[in-house]
């Protein structure tokens, strides 16, 4: 089984991409530069490549990145939020369309290399704030790419998301049977030296560690304490909610 896998060099895409060879994938990775100020997660995904003496690419859509300057992650204008991931606030990391764009180039290069599939390391946490990390998603992206590439495809071309129903933590458990060195991924947003501890995306991934009962080998800035708009348990729950509304509408 061949598979293109979009690695960004957050834990979920390279989680993903070991995981993949770990079950006897031969993985090739795809990564993307489109301006983002965290850019500096394509040199963990560039690390991952070589861990697992994969193909790798980096494409450049830098020359679209205006275009989709909408989001604290491709414009300076616009500041990377602190606080809990599952907060309205993390809405102003929504960059228009990111993984349909992605996808699509990464079924292309299915296409020419005979891929059985394209792979993206979605999951359950995402669902709430990002409507491209939903299953529907995925469902009708793989209609497309079926009918958008007939006869150039194999019949069984599948998108994989396997982490789709899972929470970032049942994903750090995951990569931790396979080997994954966690420290060779990147997380946070602001893209500083080392992770800020502060933004959205480093709360959820020091829960996540928390949740797995797996050592965080992440330097964080700080480590504030926020009080979670919503436990754990409901959160989860709204998370569901929205899945089955999305799923509803599909």
């Amino acid at each position: 089984m061949k598979s293109v896998v979009v690695v960004s060099g957050g834990m979920d895409s390279v989680t993903l991409a070991h995981w993949l060879k770990h079950e006897g994938h031969d993985v090739r990775l795809v990564s993307f530069d489109y301006g983002q100020r965290h850019s500096k997660e394509l040199l963990f995904a560039q690390q991952c490549a070589r861990d697992l003496h994969a193909r790798h690419d980096i494409i450049d859509l830098t020359n679209i990145t205006r275009l989709i300057s909408r989001s604290a992650l491709t414009s300076h204008d616009i500041d990377v939020p602190d606080g809990h991931y599952a907060e309205d606030t993390m809405k102003q990391t929504v960059v228009p369309n990111r993984n349909s764009i992605m996808a699509s180039i990464a079924i292309g290069v299915a296409v020419n290399e005979e891929a059985d599939h394209v792979a993206l390391g979605i999951h359950a946490g995402d669902h709430y704030i990002y409507p491209d990390c939903r299953p529907s998603f995925a469902t009708t992206l793989e209609r497309h790419a079926k009918v958008a590439n007939q006869g150039f495809l194999p019949d069984d071309f599948t998108i994989l998301t396997p982490f789709v129903e899972l929470t970032k933590g049942d994903i750090v458990a995951r990569g931790a049977t396979v080997g994954v060195r966690y420290e060779r991924t990147w997380s946070c947003y602001k893209g500083g030296d080392v992770h800020c501890g502060a933004c959205g995306t480093c709360f959820e991934r020091r829960e996540a560690f928390d949740e797995a009962g797996v050592v965080d080998p992440t330097n964080y800035v700080t480590r504030p304490n926020y009080n979670d708009p919503r436990d754990h348990h409901a959160t989860l729950l709204e998370l569901r909610r929205v899945d089955d509304d999305d799923q509803s509408m599909s």
